[in-house]
């Protein structure tokens, strides 16, 4: 065992290492006089230079990811491309489609891709860059057509499932507003599934006004309704008629019901007795779809 000897008085100490003199600038300030940077903005990454970060996507190219998404979009000849981002895996899947368009594509990594495409988007593989879609005008509509017509529906999701149901059904367009819409782009197109090369928008920037022009038009606008007075199956229908669907929850506006020559209701058998507004669209075109046909 080592003892601690004690120090005689009066008994010099020889130093150790010298400690470095304390700064005395200061604190925020480097040596030389010039503002530091706090430790933890240095700590941080430098995100001018950071690989991972997503550069801001120009408004004039659409996003278009998930593999039915893409498929129906390299098909369809409105649709004008710029690049393909796929996998190797996905491209060969897609090689005919992809030669037929003449388009670039660039082999990456799931990762790769991941990087490039919105956050916590699905993508299986392939990302899309192309034009977006040019809008039509409602003296497009055709005479004797078929069109759903949304009420500030602000749902991405929403709105893209009710596009594949539109498509389904052969809806000749989708009239919605220019303000409280989603873009048409990213996570709807992927809940569209190729519904979106096949049904035209047209966007308006008075919904009332628009469905004014519409009834000159000739159109039936039948605007679905929990509270309507008639069930939709028992609506006396005809083309060319306008489905106008209101948002979640609000449902339809004032003056959008003003604008509508009947209201009507799905009457749910069941224990709940309303449905999603996408999954009302798709029942509601199942009705209407069968009951113009027999008046046809």
């Amino acid at each position: 065992m080592t003892r601690k000897k004690n120090r005689r008085a009066g008994e010099r100490v020889s130093p150790g290492p010298a400690r470095p003199a304390r700064d005395s600038s200061p604190r925020g300030a480097a040596k030389d006089g010039a503002p530091r940077r706090p430790a933890q903005e240095e700590r941080a990454p430098r995100r001018e230079t950071d690989p991972g970060r997503r550069a801001p996507r120009p408004s004039d190219v659409a996003q278009i990811y998930g593999f039915h998404s893409v498929s129906a979009a390299l098909r369809a000849p409105r649709r004008k491309l710029i690049r393909l981002y796929a996998t190797q895996a996905a491209a060969e899947r897609l090689s005919a489609d992809i030669a037929a368009r003449g388009l670039e594509t660039l082999i990456l990594s799931n990762e790769e891709i991941a990087l490039r495409a919105p956050r916590e988007a699905v993508h299986q593989g392939v990302l899309l860059e192309a034009r977006p879609l040019e809008p039509i005008d409602l003296s497009d509509l055709p005479a004797h057509g078929l069109v759903v017509v949304l009420d500030q529906v602000t749902d991405p999701h929403n709105v893209g499932a009710i596009l594949r149901s539109a498509a389904a059904f052969a809806v000749d367009a989708l009239v919605t507003t220019e303000r409280h819409s989603p873009e048409f782009t990213g996570a709807l197109t992927k809940s569209a599934s190729g519904g979106l090369e096949h049904v035209p928008i047209c966007s308006v920037t008075n919904l009332a006004r628009a469905l004014s022009e519409m009834g000159e038009m000739g159109y039936l606008r039948v605007g679905l309704d929990s509270e309507g007075p008639q069930t939709l199956e028992a609506a006396i229908l005809s083309r060319p008629m306008a489905l106008v669907l209101g948002a979640e929850g609000k449902g339809l506006r004032r003056l959008t019901r003003e604008h509508c020559d009947i209201l009507a209701r799905l009457d749910m058998p069941g224990a709940i007795k309303s449905l999603n507004v996408s999954n009302a669209c798709a029942v509601a075109l199942a009705i209407s779809t069968m009951r113009l046909a027999a008046a046809d």
